[in-house]
């Protein structure tokens, strides 16, 4: 059946951008950042969080993606929102002047797919051609480059690709010679081992494309279907492949090697108060937190206002402002702001808290855990 959309179209226009849009103006390049999902992985951190703002190395994953955009030049940015976590990351991100952007919001009001997302955000791209970057996906190189590429080439589409080793959970590209001639999400049988990254380039012919396709088994209008419609119209669609690390940190184990990653770029700084305690490694401490007696070996990273005392902190540790941290250890972990870590007997690590959690163990006998967990949480304990 043929879709409405493509019915609707005028007469001698394609998907392609030869008939209602006006010649893409590639120096007046906007940003679309979706911050929509509900992230369901990483519940229940994400029942009262939304999954764009849990911090990595103790900033959150959405601010990595404005200042990727800012760094390339991309400073008018528009950001897609839900309903339900909308208001927390209006409050976190405001109107964008602190990261070096202009920040639009742009409510979505349901999950159906990220073609559906560029289509609510219409009104905002106007004729510009612009990136669209996934709120939760990391890149360790940033996108200049692939700005660069696109505003030189000019091409109504330009993805990233990555070598994945299971290629089944993903949108995967199939290439001829330097060609993308197809493009599958989440094939049973991949073509190849590309997967698309979280970020892409498009001129307005795109949206002539989102509206020409038919949603996907799952209900939702998928990116890969319009990009794939672009290919099938004859259009120009170019990839660009990551050389550096790219992380998807929709699940904890993706956000325990994002931070992982992260960490192991920092520049060691301590403003904060260091008392018969040992550093060793690279670690940033902020101004105001107090560290006694306490080892510490980095990549670490240590909030304002956060308070350790007869610890241990491992490599590969993130802990957020006004943490406490006494009389346990812990390695290879996140804690979120106000989290409290008092006298364990094991050593915590490849874990995540959330804010204002506290894990404590009782004084004297008999010896007993307590804790407060929420749904879909998971506990291992020794």
């Amino acid at each position: 059946m043929t879709p409405r959309s493509v019915l609707n179209r005028p007469r001698g226009t394609t998907a392609t951008g030869l008939g209602p849009y006006p010649p893409a103006r590639m120096q007046n390049l906007k940003g679309l950042i979706l911050s929509g999902g509900a992230g369901t992985r990483l519940r229940p951190i994400t029942h009262t969080s939304a999954k764009q703002l849990v911090p990595v190395a103790n900033k959150p994953v959405l601010f990595y993606g404005i200042e990727a955009l800012v760094a390339a030049g991309v400073t008018e940015i528009g950001i897609v929102i839900a309903p339900e976590t909308g208001g927390e990351i209006r409050e976190a991100v405001g109107d964008g002047s602190a990261l070096g952007a202009s920040v639009t919001y742009i409510p979505q009001e349901a999950p159906l797919g990220l073609a559906h997302a560029v289509l609510t955000a219409e009104e905002f791209l106007g004729d510009s051609p612009f990136v669209m970057y996934l709120g939760d996906n990391l890149l360790r190189d940033g996108i200049t480059d692939l700005v660069a590429a696109f505003r030189e080439h000019e091409p109504e589409a330009l993805i990233m690709l990555t070598r994945v080793p299971e290629p089944q959970h993903y949108g995967v590209a199939e290439l001829d010679g330097n060609r993308v001639v197809r493009l599958v999400e989440k094939p049973s049988e991949p073509p190849s081992d590309l997967a698309l990254v979280g970020v892409y380039m498009f001129k307005p012919s795109v949206f002539a494309a989102a509206k020409a396709i038919d949603p996907s088994p799952r209900g939702e209008l998928e990116i890969t279907d319009t990009i794939q419609r672009l290919i099938d119209e004859g259009a120009k669609v170019e990839h660009h492949l990551v050389k550096g690390w790219w992380k998807d940190t929709g699940q904890l184990a993706d956000m325990l090697e994002a931070n992982r990653l992260v960490l192991e770029d920092i520049v060691p700084v301590n403003d904060g108060e260091l008392i018969d305690s040992t550093v060793e490694g690279r670690v940033r401490i902020a101004a105001g937190a107090r560290v006694e007696r306490t080892a510490i070996r980095g990549p670490a990273v240590i909030g304002a206002g956060a308070r350790i005392a007869d610890a241990y902190i491992g490599p590969y540790t993130a802990i957020g402002e006004g943490c406490e941290l006494v009389g346990s250890e812990i390695e290879h972990s996140i804690l979120l702001r106000g989290a409290k870590v008092r006298n364990l007997a094991s050593r915590m690590e490849a874990s995540l808290l959330g804010r204002d959690v506290s894990v404590t163990s009782s004084d004297g006998l008999p010896k007993t855990i307590r804790m407060m967990v929420g749904d879909s949480s998971e506990l291992t304990l020794p």
